[in-house]
């Protein structure tokens, strides 16, 4: 039997990379897969995608940095699914620009807090909401290995995935008594389009990262599948846990 048979998941930024091999993997597994992405071609294109496979999905352009945007995209969600069983708080991720707090720009830190942690906090406000209405249901940040072990360059991002990291838990915690559980996956470099263009333009860089992930570079599916886990019933004990997948960079 299919994992999310009849369930109907919420993933930000599906459009692409994590998020859409996420929204494929959620859709073989019979859910109901809401595209809540800011790119429309994006989100259209993963939306055609899934139908074209016999899944069931919907796109609703959101803005993960906007409260309005993502109150009215968990409205229309719930308007065109019936619920939500499964959030999954996708959206997010560093840029060139980021570095060492003495250097890094201030815009990119608030960038990195805006993009990351709020857009996670503001989804999973309206978002948990809905499930509490339906007695329970699932809930997967996005934080990262960087949240996990000290690294250089990143002194935007780190602070804002660590925090992801840390309401995970609180979340946890607070939400179980209305059966409601809260994990998150913490990817390492994973090879996604965006990736893919560093590894041309910052070979250099890349490559020192990923020499630290001793199993080597993860892969998109890898993440979620690992989200898949934790989304369905294979989890029903796990709740408050941030999971490194990583290549073992964590422990290197």
């Amino acid at each position: 039997m299919a994992k999310l048979t009849d369930k109907v998941a919420f993933i930000t930024g599906a459009g692409a990379g994590i998020g859409r091999a996420a929204a494929e993997l959620f859709a073989s597994e019979g859910a109901t897969v809401v595209i809540a992405e800011f790119n429309e071609a994006n989100g259209r294109d993963t939306e055609k995608a899934i139908r074209a496979a016999g899944g069931k999905a919907h796109f609703i352009q959101t803005d993960v940095t906007s409260e309005e945007s993502v109150k009215s995209a968990v409205a229309k969600a719930v308007q065109v699914a019936g619920r939500i069983d499964v959030l999954y708080n996708n959206a997010g991720g560093s840029t060139s620009v980021d570095g060492p707090v003495t250097t890094c720009p201030t815009d990119e830190f608030w960038r990195a807090i805006k993009v990351d942690l709020f857009g996670t906090w503001i989804t999973c406000k309206y978002g948990i909401a809905e499930m509490i209405k339906t007695g329970g249901g699932t809930v997967v940040n996005s934080s990262s290995v960087f949240a996990l072990v000290g690294t250089r360059n990143k002194d935007a991002y780190t602070p804002a995935k660590g925090a992801v990291a840390a309401i995970t838990r609180s979340m946890a915690v607070e939400f179980a008594e209305h059966k409601i559980r809260v994990n998150a996956v913490a990817p390492a470099v994973t090879v996604t389009e965006r990736v893919r263009g560093l590894m041309q333009s910052q070979p250099d860089v890349i490559r020192k990262t990923a020499e630290r992930q001793m199993l080597g570079l993860v892969e998109p599916i890898d993440v979620a599948r690992t989200a898949l886990y934790l989304a369905c019933d294979d989890s029903r004990t796990i709740t408050g846990q941030v999971i490194a997948i990583d290549g073992g960079m964590s422990i290197n």
